[in-house]
């Protein structure tokens, strides 16, 4: 399983705060769970400035995700 969050203005989009996904089998990307995310929820998230974590580390859209992870997407967030 694949525990999913949505932060700040990607939650207001999406609707929920968290989803779970099923693992897929060989392993995939927090690019591929962004897909899978966007399956389920029914919105397209691709075209958005997004940034991501996993396990509360900040990751690149290529790096994996494993059975049990957190994967989170928040917009990035500026200061002034």
């Amino acid at each position: 399983m694949i525990y999913v969050k949505f932060f700040a203005s990607v939650r207001e989009r999406v609707g929920v705060g968290e989803i779970s996904l099923l693992m897929p089998e060989g392993g995939v990307t927090v690019e591929e769970v962004l897909s899978l995310a966007e399956d389920e929820t029914g919105v397209l998230l691709q075209n958005t400035h997004l940034l991501a974590a996993v396990n509360l580390q900040h990751v690149p859209f290529s790096g994996m995700v494993h059975d049990g992870d957190e994967v989170a997407f928040f917009p990035p967030v500026t200061g002034g």
